[in-house]
């Protein structure tokens, strides 16, 4: 496959990512508080398929292994916000379903191989190490808020989720750079101007309630 669709795949997907991140900043600052909207979910569900796409197609586990781990949990959120049963039932089936769909269609494919993932020329250990660390640790705000959510039974995006969220976009951010992955370093560098946002007015506003 031609690596100007490849790129497309990725920047389509990280233009949801980022929309998702504009929509939930200036309902933010229209309400002068941390807010979750709708949209924020079904855009992160979209363009996490499209970005464990674009990291299979680049031969990337990082950007894989990231997705893979937050993908149920926008699901979760959706269900959390009472939206998840709008969706039509067909779609609901193929957006649970179709990941395990590719992975079984490359497996049985011969297309899955470890060797290209974790001996790939192009990404030495070092960096596929920094690049794992920091999916995981940008992955942990949605494990976190899952949790801080399934506790509160309200979807909601605490002040440990932006925390998380900064620290984990600046070493993707460092990890995009030695990768030369444009992708990941024109999402991850609006997202962290947006982080370094949402915690101000969470700062703001528990300031307020105390």
């Amino acid at each position: 496959m031609s690596d100007w669709i490849i790129y497309s795949i990725g920047f389509l997907a990280q233009i949801l990512f980022s929309s998702r991140l504009i929509i939930q900043w200036i309902t933010s600052e229209k309400t002068k508080r941390v807010v979750t909207p709708t949209l924020f979910w079904t855009l992160s569900l979209i363009a996490s398929f499209l970005l464990f796409i674009y990291g299979y197609l680049r031969d990337d586990f990082a950007i894989m292994l990231g997705q893979t781990l937050t993908y149920f949990i926008y699901i979760r959120n959706l269900q959390l916000q009472n939206q998840w049963k709008k969706i039509p039932v067909i779609l609901r089936y193929i957006l649970l379903f179709m990941p395990l769909f590719v992975g079984i269609f490359y497996f049985n494919n011969n297309r899955i191989d470890v060797n290209i993932f974790f001996k790939n020329e192009d990404i030495p250990f070092w960096l596929l190490a920094l690049g794992i660390v920091s999916q995981i640790i940008f992955t942990l705000r949605f494990v976190y808020q899952w949790l801080y959510s399934e506790k509160h039974k309200n979807s909601t995006l605490p002040f440990g989720f932006w925390a998380l969220s900064l620290i984990g976009s600046l070493l993707i951010l460092t990890y995009a750079i030695f990768r030369k992955d444009p992708v990941l370093f024109v999402g991850h560098i609006l997202g962290t101007v947006i982080y370094i946002r949402n915690l101000i007015l969470l700062k703001n506003q528990n300031a307020k309630i105390a």
